[in-house]
């Protein structure tokens, strides 16, 4: 049987190092790999993706779209990782949890998610699509990242000797309410405006951990239906309800480092509810999110490949 051939374009990145990590050790696929001449020569780079059965774009948001442009109709299916495509007409969300599985297996342009529109989407779209939100609420969102998810020059600014002593304590960013996620927060949930976010980067390399806290006058069903609400909608796939996370009365925001599946919980009591996602920003936040992906699109098992801890 013929391999499936990929191409990673901007497999030096951290999200396209670590796809190649993955795809490299599965015998069905075949990487295609320029030489390192090559590697930002346009003309290559343009033969290597549309003479490949699957392709990763691990690039800027401005070259991304124009690699896309430059595919046309081409039969390659096309994962961007960056923020270019992720809420334009053609491409479909990578979130098979949320869009359905047949959305990603039927296109040919998949839209990668971002790490922390990952979770705040996978907590809110589900509610306000059961009616539990409202499509009007005004909703507030903080998310812990470790560093890593702030590319090369982050996490040599982190591991770099002497450092800045301001990186030993958590760094609150995104404070002007612009952050690249905030579009497709909205746009995937059906909210008429976007949260107010408050992205926070630790001093540790991987994981994620994202809450959205709720009073619970402003939703339409208590903590035990919220509960019940995600236990139907994640019945299936790489997203799955933990009724009982919680350490000591703590919870890590690096208890996923690694793992390419995500935990959603609910907190708190009859008066405020917390909603939590955990994951690894690298993870289901970014590359395995990508593999996942291709695996559907592909007609594979989604988690082949994938590091899914004891969830399956």
């Amino acid at each position: 049987m013929a391999k499936t051939r990929v191409f990673i374009d901007g497999h030096a990145g951290t999200t396209g190092l670590r796809i190649r990590e993955r795809l490299s050790a599965r015998d069905d696929l075949e990487l295609v790999v320029l030489d390192e001449a090559l590697r930002k020569d346009p003309g290559a780079r343009h033969e290597a993706l549309v003479s490949a059965d699957v392709a990763f774009l691990c690039l800027p948001d401005d070259a991304a779209r124009e690699a896309a442009e430059a595919a046309g109709d081409a039969d390659t299916i096309i994962i961007d990782t960056s923020t270019a495509h992720r809420t334009s007409e053609g491409w479909a969300y990578g979130f098979p949890e949320l869009v359905g599985y047949d959305a990603i297996r039927a296109s040919a342009r998949i839209a990668n998610p971002g790490c922390h529109a990952s979770g705040f989407v996978a907590l809110v779209a589900p509610l306000v699509r059961a009616g539990i939100i409202g499509a009007d609420a005004r909703l507030s969102c903080f998310s812990l990242t470790g560093y890593s998810g702030g590319g090369k020059q982050m996490i040599a600014q982190y591991e770099a000797d002497g450092r800045d002593g301001l990186l030993d304590a958590p760094r609150m960013y995104g404070l002007a309410q612009s952050h690249k996620h905030l579009p497709e927060m909205r746009a995937m949930c059906g909210l008429e405006a976007a949260p107010a976010f408050c992205p926070v980067v630790g001093d540790f390399y991987a994981g994620m951990e994202v809450v959205v806290p709720l009073f619970a006058g402003d939703v339409d069903a208590s903590a035990q239906e919220i509960r019940s609400a995600y236990a139907s909608h994640y019945a299936t796939g790489l997203v799955h309800l933990v009724d009982d996370a919680d350490e000591g009365g703590f919870l890590s925001a690096a208890a996923y480092a690694g793992r390419d599946d995500m935990e959603v919980s609910v907190h708190g009591n009859d008066e405020r509810i917390l909603l939590v996602a955990r994951f690894d920003n690298l993870g289901k936040g970014a590359s395995g999110a990508a593999i996942q992906n291709m695996n559907i699109a592909l007609g594979l098992d989604e988690g082949l490949g994938l590091d899914l801890g004891s969830s399956r």
